[in-house]
This record gives structure tokens, C-alpha cells and sequence, in this order.
């Protein structure tokens, strides 16, 4: 047994152990709703429900799925979530705090990179496809997540690989479960895509990934486009429901961590893979609250500066300045 898998399963054991207490049985769950997307990033939140970490918390989860990442964030400025699962998009959330500032506050990090051996993303073609990187793309179309984060990160992608994606690339919003079917069926050339759809592509034999970690080489490495954030109003209003929140995604991202091969059945539950398809999805590179470091703060700011250099943020902001402190918990 390794150091990482015996340190995350003491730590679990010693939260869960707390977290049984009378007490906390005794009294009536409290209700938290997350707002979600079905991607790898997403994996502590599937480690929670189904580890029941959230039931031994005194949380009663409500689940709420999208497509769009965008829809995360504009669930939480609605007040019609309190918390965006690990997996909301990184930039967006930046982005929206830029318009409404004081709204969020960041807890944990999700992505992959080459240096960390992750896969977080891909540039997906069909078998065959002359594509084999993002300069192969003049005169034909790309496809990306729909909402600003990716559109952003496609734009500049491209920008730095020579091309205008302005005019040299059609850039076409598509939906998570869509996109390996629309590169099969030749409806797009190529899409840059989050884990699973990689994985999903490479099970189905008929699509690959022309690039692993595009973005890590050319963003930051390792790359982070997922955040686990919550709203300022949720800590404000229920300080330590909050708390407990955190404690349970930091414990399961532990666990998704050093235990990633007994909790690969999960995902046939929550994202586009079936069935035996679970066995070739690529492991994400998962960041606990706890285990930010210098190098993850660096590597977020780079994400938020793309959007500063491709113009979506008008000034550029210090992503420490949402990053959730332990004062903010009491």
C-alpha cells in the first residue's frame, strides 16, 4: 500500500469517525444543493454519493446536472445553488466574480498535465484524420464545450498555433455527450474536449485523441479548467454546513485519488462511459482544499490571464483574491 492511498484512508477514517457522531445522527440532514457537470473532474462528487460520505456528514445532497458550464455558474449568481461541485469551470467563475465581486470562493483545483501524467483534455479527430494538431485545423472546424471558458480557451489555442479564429477555424459549441458522435459521423473535423470524451472516444474505434494535454502545453503545467467553488451567500448564511461541505469533497478527493481503480465503477453512473469502457478512462489530477500549493495558485492564474489576453476580462484579477481561507469557515 502506498503513502498517499494509507494517508487519504487515516485521514477518511478519522473525518468519517467524527462525523459518526451521536450527535450528528441525531440531528436532521442538512440540505445542500451542488450544481454539476458529467466530466472526470467531477469525480469526488461521485465519490462522496456513493461512499456515502455526504449521508455520515448530516448532508442531504441534491444533485442538479448540466451541460453547459456556464449553467453551473449562473446557478450559484441566481442563488439557486449553493455550491458548484468540483468541476465547475475555473475561468466562468473568475469571470462572474469580475462582474459580481465578493460572490465565490474557490476551494479546490481539477485537470491533469503532462509533468503530472493526467489527462484532463484532448484534441479529438476521427481514425484516419489528416489532424494532428491545432495547425491542421485552417480552413476546417473545431468544436468545444458550449459557454465562454472553452470558446476562450479554443480562441486561444489557436491563436497561438498561427491561425485567426476569427477567420482561419469555425469554432462550434457541442455538448459533452455529442461530441464524439459528431466527429465520427464527420459533422465536425475535430473537437477539444475534457475527460471522458477522450476515453469514450478511443472505446468506441472509431476516434482518438490527435493530442494529449494540448492546453498544459501551452497554458500551464499542470493545467486546471475545474474549481470547486461555493457561494459567499452559503458561507455567510450557513458557516458550518459549509464547512462540512468541504470537508466531505476534500475527503473524497482523497480517496478518488489514491483508490482510483475501486472507484472507476462510479463513472458508468455518472458520465457518457458504459459499461467495460470504465476500465480505459484516463485518472484526473485532483487538488483538495488542503493541498494547494504555489504551484496550483501559478498554474490557475495562467488559465485567468488567458482570458485577460483574449479580452473577455477587461482587467486582470489575482485568483488568490477568491481562494476560500480558513477564516472565511468561521
Amino acid at each position: 500500500m502506498t503513502t498517499q492511498r494509507r494517508q487519504a484512508i487515516k485521514t477518511g477514517a478519522a473525518l468519517s469517525a467524527a462525523l459518526a457522531a451521536p450527535w450528528v445522527h441525531a440531528q436532521k440532514a442538512d440540505k445542500v444543493k451542488l450544481s454539476w457537470l458529467p466530466i472526470m473532474q467531477t469525480t469526488a462528487l461521485y465519490v462522496a454519493v456513493q461512499d456515502r460520505l455526504f449521508e455520515r456528514a448530516g448532508i442531504e445532497a441534491e444533485l442538479v446536472q448540466f451541460q453547459n458550464p456556464n449553467q453551473i455558474i449562473d446557478s450559484l449568481v441566481a442563488n439557486q445553488a449553493d455550491a458548484g461541485a468540483p468541476g465547475a469551470a475555473a475561468g466562468i467563475t473568475m469571470l462572474a466574480e469580475s462582474r459580481y465581486p465578493g460572490t465565490f470562493k474557490v476551494f479546490g483545483l481539477q485537470g491533469g498535465g503532462i509533468r503530472v501524467n493526467r489527462i484532463n483534455d484532448g484534441l479529438i479527430v476521427k481514425n484516419g484524420s489528416p489532424i494532428k494538431t491545432f495547425k491542421d485545423l485552417r480552413g476546417r472546424s473545431l468544436g468545444h464545450l458550449p459557454g465562454i471558458q472553452w470558446r476562450t480557451i479554443s480562441r486561444h489555442m489557436l491563436r497561438v498555433n498561427g491561425l485567426d479564429p476569427d477567420k482561419d477555424v469555425r469554432l462550434q459549441e457541442i455538448a459533452v455527450g455529442l461530441q464524439v458522435p459528431s466527429v465520427v459521423a464527420g459533422s465536425i473535423d475535430a473537437t477539444l474536449s475534457l475527460e471522458p470524451v477522450g476515453s469514450v472516444a478511443v472505446a468506441s474505434g472509431e476516434a482518438t485523441r490527435a493530442m494529449v494535454n494540448p492546453c498544459a502545453s501551452v497554458i500551464a503545467d499542470p493545467f486546471y479548467s475545474g474549481v470547486s467553488v461555493l457561494t459567499t451567500r452559503f458561507i455567510k448564511e450557513r458557516p458550518q454546513v459549509a464547512r462540512k461541505l468541504v470537508q466531505v469533497l476534500d475527503q473524497a478527493t482523497r480517496i478518488a485519488n489514491a483508490e482510483f481503480e475501486r472507484v472507476r465503477p462510479y463513472f458508468a453512473k455518472y458520465t457518457a462511459i458504459k459499461g467495460d469502457q470504465v476500465r480505459v478512462i484516463a485518472q484526473p489530477y485532483l487538488r483538495a482544499w488542503n493541498e494547494l500549493d504555489d504551484t496550483d495558485v501559478r498554474s490557475y492564474q495562467a488559465l485567468v490571464d488567458v482570458f485577460h489576453k483574449e479580452g473577455v476580462l477587461k482587467d486582470r484579477m489575482d485568483v488568490r483574491t477568491v481562494l476560500l481561507k480558513p477564516s472565511d469557515l468561521t
